[in-house]
């Protein structure tokens, strides 16, 4: 018994009330005593400003460790136990994204240094600012597909047009020119910025903005947001763009030259393009595409199927970029057969440049589900992880790591970066302890952009083409978990698919947008029509349970249990009302409207003077029992209460008192019965009729009926 709630003992029946107040001697009467009122919403506030405002040492010091985590970390570091495992797992970590950085590149709309660049950056920021210690934040293929899309619809808006060129051997003069001025024409903008100048400018831009939203969601605490994207929805979402990415791949390795598609529909314009050009396929790229899928899918399954086994997944996709790169420079595939490759990738890096502010209004809107979706996923697998590993993460300071992982990066030249799950998988099983590995993967990095990267001049763009689409087999085999998530969760399934479909035929920005708002439908759809199941006791218990669902329940006689499973509000509010007459199989109107019925018909009967037996024929009609005199509601899975279902509540105990049935409540929470207490549900003199348990109400209807039939067998 605790000090907050007191239940006194069942009277016995000599020492019950008489009359109305019979009732009351029946249940354990529930005294709560409320807690004390809230201070005003003034002294709160001050409150909270003068604990936000105070400036001490010890304050100062939390708050500077807390902002950045390394600061805590790092000086504990155990070189003994973790620099071996945060090495290995740097390294190998860096051999897989440096193709896969070049590879990401094309998607985003880029060149292969840019991406080389955002990897460099992203692992160092993330090191300073996160606190998980084994994600892997770098380049992740729907957020490059995403910045890619903008960055062709701005590019050819500016009067560029998308057809693929290879690098000119000058394009280092038009990279390093930093001009704001917003192109007016393609003529006057390439002795300023070329393409490929302008395009990075949108990129920089799209990953600045999106950066600043997601430090703004950090600063005002709204990672809430991310609740709406669940996980049917963002695995659907990644599924979908999965297609897209594929789509817009699929030319290179055909050695098409055709522009990319963007916009409503781009899947289907895309590979309505490939068919029309496909008598153009280039031989030289189909065959070298074949052999690296060859190579790569099969030592991929290997990879997977044998990781407890190896202790480090084989780097076959670095082996292939170099074998390749060696073969199209000693057969000088580009100059014989006209294979595209990447070109000239420049050493060392570009000076900062800020973004392209005129653009701002233009890419605004556009950085927004970029920005959802970097940190869902960066919060999400930060979460995971620390779960698995047992320690915690801050998800606004997660929010805050990958929105800098973004701004600071943006000034020079790179695009977004969020966690990617595949790369922290290898990164955990190779032995990472801390985010050191982060700095050694990118100290890798930055190896190959001070020496190594020109050598990849002469790598065809159909084999970064292959590394992209044979990454996308993770997403691409959600497709066979369907048949188990259709038995887990069919509303989860439906999301799934219909984000999916979406997302792959319409749009990245619209499938994601489509996929909340019919997942939150879903959710206002469950409530709308919830369950309403009768419930039955289990023997030798005080426990009730749903009569369909269990089979040797009892039933009480006279008295009816329905559970509501759902919040009473104005959108199920008739669907609470319909389901309750038809599981009692009594409708208190239709009941009143035919003892109305009944009583006219006696009064027209007794008017012309009919024979008495039709009089009593009609009275036993009239009083006829229904087969139950208490209906207890249990309320335990109804969360809230508005007005609408207050008044709803009142109407039907209302109505079900005009017909001798009485209308009991029970399990309700605190929040239900403050909603009960002011919207004054209860007559003066019955608040204490709260029924803790649903067995208690039963208890006290069997005993009030008993005790009326006690005294009306005494009358």
């Amino acid at each position: 018994m605790t000090a907050m709630a007191e239940f006194s003992n069942v009277q016995s029946e000599s020492e019950m009330p008489e009359g109305g107040d019979a009732k009351r001697g029946f249940h354990h009467r529930m005294f709560l005593e409320p807690q004390e009122e809230k201070r005003n919403l003034k002294a709160l506030v001050v409150k909270q400003v003068k604990k936000t405002c105070s400036c001490t040492p010890a304050k100062v010091k939390d708050c500077v460790l807390s902002f950045f985590p390394i600061l805590q970390w790092l000086p504990k570091y155990n070189l003994k136990e973790c620099l071996l495992g945060d090495i290995m797992s740097g390294v190998i970590v860096g051999v897989l994204l440096v193709p896969q950085s070049i590879a990401y590149s094309l998607l985003a709309g880029q060149e292969p240094i840019y991406g080389l660049y955002t990897s460099f950056f992203a692992g160092i920021i993330y090191c300073i600012f996160g606190t998980s210690h084994h994600i892997s934040v770098g380049i992740f293929g729907a957020l490059c597909l995403m910045v890619g899309q903008v960055v062709d619809r701005e590019v050819l808006r500016a009067g560029y047009d998308l057809e693929p060129a290879a690098f000119s051997d000058h394009m280092d003069t038009a990279m390093h020119v930093n001009s704001t001025i917003a192109p007016v024409n393609q003529t006057s903008q390439k002795l300023l910025c070329d393409k490929t100048c302008y395009a990075i400018k949108v990129g920089a831009t799209v990953t600045f903005i999106a950066g600043v939203y997601q430090v703004a969601m950090g600063f005002f605490q709204v990672g809430f947001v991310s609740v709406y994207l669940s996980d049917s929805l963002l695995s659907g979402f990644v599924t979908g763009a999965s297609f897209t990415i594929l789509t817009s791949q699929a030319k290179y390795l055909l050695g098409l030259d055709i522009p990319r598609s963007s916009g409503v529909g781009s899947l289907i314009t895309t590979w309505i393009n490939i068919f029309r050009n496909i008598h153009k396929t280039n031989i030289c790229d189909v065959i070298t595409s074949f052999l690296c899928f060859l190579v790569l899918i099969p030592t991929k399954e290997l990879n997977e199927r044998f990781k407890s086994r190896l202790k480090a997944p084989i780097p076959v996709e670095l082996v292939v970029v170099v074998a390749a790169t060696l073969a199209s420079h000693l057969g000088k595939l580009k100059e014989t057969y006209g294979s595209s490759v990447a070109g000239h990738i420049p050493t060392g890096f570009l000076p900062p440049s800020p973004p392209e502010w005129n653009l701002i209004p233009n890419v605004a809107l556009d950085a927004i589900p970029i920005a959802v979706i970097g940190f869902a996923i960066t919060v999400s697998l930060s979460e995971m992880f620390a779960k698995k590993h047992g320690y915690t993460v801050k998800a606004n300071q997660e929010m805050y790591a990958i929105g800098f992982c973004n701004i600071f990066p943006s000034f020079f030249h790179c695009f977004t970066t969020s966690a990617a799950l595949a790369k922290t998988l290898i990164k955990e099983s190779t032995g990472c302890r801390t985010q050191v590995s982060g700095i050694v993967t990118s100290l890798l990095i930055l190896i190959v952009l001070l020496v190594i990267a020109p050598l990849f001049y002469s790598l065809q763009k159909c084999v970064l083409a292959v590394i992209t689409i044979v990454n996308l087999r993770g997403a691409l085999r959600k497709f066979r978990d369907l048949p188990k998530m259709w038995h887990l969760s069919r509303v989860d399934t439906v999301i799934w698919l219909v984000t999916m479909a979406s997302s792959a035929l319409i749009s990245t920005e619209i499938g994601l947008l489509t996929g909340v708002c019919f997942s939150m439908l879903c959710v206002i759809f469950r409530t709308q029509k919830p369950e309403a199941p009768l419930l039955g006791w289990v023997a030798e218990s005080e426990t009730y349970e749903s009569l369909s669902a269990y089979k040797n329940l009892e039933t009480k006689p006279g008295v009816v249990v329905l559970r509501f499973e759902a919040p009473l509000y104005y959108i199920n509010k008739e669907c609470f009302k319909s389901a309750l007459y038809k599981q009692t199989g009594v409708n208190p109107a239709l009941v009143k409207a035919a003892k109305k019925k009944a009583a006219k018909r006696m009064l027209r009967e007794k008017e012309a003077g009919s024979g008495g037996n039709q009089t009593s024929i009609s009275m036993e009609l009239v009083s006829e029992p229904l087969g139950f005199h208490t209906i207890v509601i249990d309320c335990c899975a109804v969360q809230f209460l508005d007005t609408a279902g207050i008044r709803t509540l009142k109407e039907v105990c209302k109505d079900y008192n005009e017909i001798d049935v009485q209308v009991l409540l029970a399990q309700c929470n605190p929040s239900v019965r403050s909603s009960l207490m002011r919207g004054e549900f209860f007559k003066e003199g019955e608040d204490h009729l709260l029924f803790h348990s649903v067995h208690q109400a039963v208890d006290f209807a069997l005993g009030a009926q008993e005790h009326s039939r006690i005294c009306a067998s005494k009358n």
